[in-house]
């Protein structure tokens, strides 16, 4: 067999776009096309992309989280290319992983109170689990939820989710999924109570930092929640799957708060940002209740899900992780970040705050008080609320080379979820690019408004029709 895939992206490098629009999704297409998001990237190396034409982007998206390493680290690649060579006899299926096995050791050695792992293939495909694993561990049916919560967007995950565009057209949804406010213990508490009367509640599933909006929790919010949840009866559950693995400065957003879960949903990073792979962490009491017996070993299971590439995978991001420090260095990085973001609030009144933790930081835009710029803040905001962030996002991209993204839809925040790997000069290049492009959509007339009048032409012609 003649196979030679440099000879294939070479000659086929510039149909990208018209393929992925003829068999795929053309209206990402559109969607890249009008925002001038069209680069055409060749390229990947730590934090930074590379166009075709060579030039170098700062990524502050990552994947959503999953290249906190960067892109192709050496050290994954490295392993992986071990585990095609050594010809390991994989997904026998009657038999265990020792890779597996070694994974989840090196695992709940970081994971103080987790005592089992159940590995799949994705975070949606975790958060699957932990319905299965609380509904069986607590004969109860009822999982509650937040308002503003991303868990994924299969048809269990689907149904915890917080944001209405999302589940719009797909419903009925999986019953007994009850929404309530985030951050908001007496909520919570009514839910339990309710739920308790007829001992109906299973789970409280939450990200301990809302990655749709970088909501943070009061400090004793998750703790206190947790005992909430045990004095009802009810698992709690750490969706960590964009939080965890040191993407807020420790490797789970929970030791933040003093706050140890029931279970632990992890994902994207796990995955060194080549092999997909997820994971729960729990108590071993829950997971005995599922494999209570030798003819239900294999009642839930996930036939790729302990494959040995996404195996070898997780082993040596963790490596990776511990030998460069990445933990500690999210959170010192982040902090100075942060630190230097937070100065230009007070330098522009477009910028109403900056908040997060290590390298998960939202940027809130709000209405301005001077009355030029709050006619033309409103003139967007009546073409499609949450517009005025594109005008910060695409400049960025095209004057700048950094990509990052709105945080939700009709959403007034920008989200950045930089590779762990970030160093000095990158940190300079976020905060002057920002300070740059917010401080140009101060000035009324300037090149920055055409580009927001033209926005907002474009969001009235899509409303009308």
């Amino acid at each position: 067999m003649t196979f030679d895939l440099s000879s294939i992206l070479a000659e086929r490098q510039g149909e990208k776009y018209a393929l992925n629009e003829k068999y795929l999704n053309a209206q990402l297409v559109r969607v890249l096309k009008t925002l001038g998001y069209d680069v055409n990237f060749a390229r990947g190396q730590g934090p930074h992309l590379y166009d075709v034409a060579g030039r170098r982007y700062l990524d502050l998206l990552s994947g959503f989280g999953v290249f906190a390493l960067g892109r192709n680290h050496p050290a994954v690649a490295a392993a992986l290319r071990q585990v095609l060579e050594a010809q390991l006899p994989g997904l026998v299926q009657l038999d265990v992983s020792l890779l597996a096995g070694i994974l989840a050791e090196k695992l709940l050695a970081r994971l103080p109170g987790m005592e089992r792992i159940f590995f799949c293939n994705s975070g949606a495909e975790a958060v699957e689990a932990a319905i299965k694993f609380a509904r069986m561990a607590t004969g109860r049916p009822r999982i509650l939820y937040c308002d503003q919560a991303f868990h994924g967007l299969t048809y269990g995950a689907l149904s915890l989710n917080g944001t209405e565009v999302f589940r719009k057209g797909f419903g009925p949804l999986l019953p007994e999924c009850v929404k309530i406010p985030f951050n908001d213990l007496t909520a919570l508490e009514a839910a339990l109570k309710a739920g308790a009367k007829e001992s109906e509640v299973a789970a409280f599933i939450v990200e301990p930092i809302q990655g749709k909006g970088v909501y943070m929790p009061d400090d004793n919010y998750l703790a206190e929640a947790a005992r909430l949840c045990r004095k009802y009866g009810a698992l709690f559950v750490a969706d960590e799957i964009q939080t965890g693995l040191g993407r807020t400065g420790r490797f789970l957003a929970c030791e933040h708060y003093g706050v140890e879960p029931d279970m632990v949903l992890l994902a994207k990073a796990l995955s060194g940002g080549f092999v997909p792979v997820g994971a729960v962490a729990m108590k071993h009491w829950i997971f005995a209740k599922l494999f209570d017996r030798m003819d239900r070993a294999l009642v839930h299971g996930s036939t790729f899900g302990k494959n040995d590439m996404a195996m070898a995978a997780g082993i040596a991001t963790l490596e990776v992780m511990e030998e460069e420090k990445l933990v500690e260095k999210a959170d010192s990085r982040g902090s100075a970040l942060m630190a230097d973001l937070q100065k230009l609030v007070a330098q522009h009144e477009l910028l109403k705050e900056v908040r997060g933790r290590g390298m998960m930081i939202g940027l809130e835009f709000g209405a301005p008080k001077s009355l030029k710029l709050k006619a033309a803040w409103h003139l967007l905001d009546s073409a499609k609320r949450g517009l005025f962030c594109q005008m910060v996002l695409i400049p960025l991209l095209r004057d700048h080379q950094i990509l990052c993204q709105v945080s939700g839809d009709d959403s007034y925040i920008i989200k950045l979820l930089p590779s762990l790997t970030i160093d000095e000069a990158d940190r300079q290049w976020i905060v002057s690019a920002f300070d740059q492009v917010i401080g140009d959509c101060h000035q009324i007339g300037g090149a920055v408004w055409d580009l927001g009048r033209s926005l907002a032409k474009h969001g009235l012609k899509a409303k009308a029709g």
